[in-house]
């Protein structure tokens, strides 16, 4: 930039010419100088001034628009997350069909140390070690004098231990918030909950992912804060599952069983009501898998869904049935049933050796339980039509019911379906299916003949499915099944008011070389259906090696052991299902015009 020189050479001796004053050139000069000089200051301070009031403008604007924001939004509780993490530690309630909570969120605090900001290492692994029992003194001390930084001690702490290592008072020892699942009703719908744990940790929050059940097949809905925390809402009614796990954990210890599984469904919409798996867990304090010997030994194993066993004669209803569907018998048509029979090399037997022959109604076969008369029935069927039903009853896939565990619990069926196959999977042995694959296909076989696939979600209504059967073969298939409790070999099953009806499996558990049968170990099964005249439920219980020792020799049969068990069930679940007790309809009594 160039600058007006103050006393210009040239004007200087003009004045000088003139006679005038130079030095009044330079002041003028000075004045105008000074003059630009503040117009230029003037002009600065003015776009600062600007900038600074567009700032100003900016800032309350966005201040404004956040309170406008937040005024316009739903008010909504803080979720519980670390502010240097992504660890989301929310996650939605389990309710049972009713809205009882089985699963819940506790804020707790966990226990970690900082070993460099401790002050008696040793003094404080000793005091802890006598708070939690189950912590090793002599590993505490090595990891508190040891080069580590950084130690979890407990993962969760009641508020009476948070208290106790408060009292300790050393500065190393600190308490992190965070979330923990709780299940209020312990051991009850264990298997079905399954349980949760721990992902990702921080020490202000944890993430907690399902590890099995329910919490794991919907991990990805209970930690959706899109849902709002709705609540998963499941087709269990807790008061109907605490009565029948009582029951079936007393029946269980009564009959001496190794085992026992339990399963309620509405036979309408497939809805599992209760399911319950012996011995069982609490997901509060979920025990490690096994790592020797037979998994289904383990109470993780949940054998109403995983379980799969010979069912034995409770399958035998499906064979008469797909026969009536056919029109090759009926109710009472005769079939051959005189034992023993003889298919090439194999004797078909009856249980004790017992002969119901020459000839037995369809009905009868039913209520004897009769082995030969069933399998000239399925004989008559056909090998290639016995599969598709049993096919379409879905006895040969996994259920799809919503439990992560569904996948594992595949029956097993023969490479080749022979015609001694087809004999013996009439009677139910031969092939293994599940507790609630069997529930299902009798739902299926009861509900008026309509596919039903089970589900441990409530449903508000029922889905219409596939017809399997006519309606009158469903219905003549639950009469049979009311003639083995009035006359047959569920006798014990009988319960005044409402008339149950159902079908006895006893089954010899497999050697585990696969070369034959143990004598003496059973499985044990009775699926029941109740009322019998109206269908609304189905109950299937089994037990594992059960016996009645009550006699003078052991009785392992499912009519001594199974089924009253399953009696209890009904007498005690009924009520608390709103089924009332009622007369049973009666026959009318034929009558025969002998003259006019």
């Amino acid at each position: 930039m160039s600058r007006t020189p103050l006393r210009p050479l040239a004007r200087i001796l003009d004045a000088r010419r003139r006679g005038e004053n130079p030095d009044a050139i330079e002041r003028e000069n000075l004045r105008v100088r000074h003059e630009v000089m503040r117009d230029k200051a003037r002009l600065r301070a003015e776009g600062r001034l600007l900038v600074l009031a567009m700032f100003f403008f900016c800032a309350f604007g966005v201040v404004g628009a956040r309170m406008g924001l937040m005024a316009a939004s739903d008010p909504m509780e803080p979720r519980a997350s670390a502010s240097a993490s992504r660890i989301l530690a929310q996650r939605a309630d389990i309710t049972d069909r009713r809205g009882r909570v089985l699963a819940t969120n506790l804020s707790t605090y966990a226990l970690y140390a900082q070993p460099p900001h401790m002050i008696d290492k040793v003094g404080a692994a000793e005091k802890l070690a006598a708070i939690f029992p189950d912590l090793d003194v002599e590993r505490l001390k090595k990891d508190f004098t040891g080069d580590r930084k950084f130690i979890w001690i407990k993962k969760k702490l009641s508020p009476e231990q948070r208290q106790a290592v408060h009292d300790i008072g050393d500065p190393g020892l600190l308490f992190g918030p965070r979330e923990m699942r709780l299940y209020p009703n312990g051991k009850l719908a264990a298997h079905v909950l399954g349980g949760a744990s721990f992902g990702r940790e921080g020490v202000s929050s944890a993430e907690v992912i399902g590890v099995a059940g329910v919490e794991k097949q919907f991990d990805d809905y209970l930690r959706d804060p899109a849902n709002g925390g709705q609540p998963l809402v499941l087709s269990l009614d807790l008061t109907v599952q605490s009565a029948m796990r009582e029951v079936l954990y007393g029946g269980m210890k009564l009959m001496n069983a190794k085992g026992a599984a339990g399963i309620l469904m509405d036979i309408h919409t497939g809805e599992v009501v209760a399911m319950a798996s012996l011995p069982d867990f609490d997901p509060n304090d979920r025990p490690r898998p096994l790592t020797q010997g037979d998994a289904s030994d383990s109470p993780l194993f949940n054998r109403a869904v995983q379980g799969v066993y010979e069912l034995g004669s409770t399958f035998k209803i499906f064979a008469t049935a797909q026969a009536m569907e056919l029109g090759l018998v009926g109710p009472e048509t005769l079939v051959d049933a005189d034992a023993p029979m003889r298919w090439g090399r194999f004797n078909i037997k009856e249980f004790q050796n017992k002969n119901y022959g020459p000839l037995l109604s369809v009905t009868d076969v039913i209520v004897k339980s009769s082995n030969v008369g069933t399998a000239n029935i399925a004989l008559e069927i056909g090998g290639k039509r016995q599969q598709d039903f049993l096919r379409s009853l879905g006895v040969f896939e996994p259920t799809p019911i919503e439990l992560v565990e569904a996948p594992t619990g595949k029956p097993l069926l023969p490479p080749n379906w022979s015609e001694i196959v087809t004999i013996t999977a009439s009677y139910g042995h031969g092939f293994s299916a599940s507790p609630l694959h069997l529930a299902a296909a009798y739902s299926t076989l009861l509900n008026g003949g309509t596919k039903v696939s089970p589900t441990i979600l409530r449903r508000d209504r029922a889905e219409p499915g596939e017809r399997i059967v006519s309606p009158e073969v469903s219905a003549a298939s639950a009469k049979m099944l009311r003639a083995v409790v009035t006359r047959g070999t569920a006798s014990f099953a009988a319960v005044p008011g409402y008339d149950v009806g159902g079908k006895t499996g006893t089954a010899n558990k497999p050697l585990t070389n696969g070369r034959g049968y143990h004598k003496d170990k059973n499985i044990n099964t009775f699926a029941a259906v109740f009322p019998a005249h109206d269908p609304a439920y189905v109950l299937v219980v089994s037990l594992d090696e059960a016996s009645d020792n009550s006699g003078s020799e052991p009785r392992r049969t499912a009519g001594w052991t199974a089924v009253p068990v399953s009696a209890e069930i009904i007498r005690r679940t009924a009520p608390l299902l709103g089924l009332r007790p009622e007369i049973e309809p009666a026959t009318p009594d034929a009558l025969t015009l002998t003259s006019n």
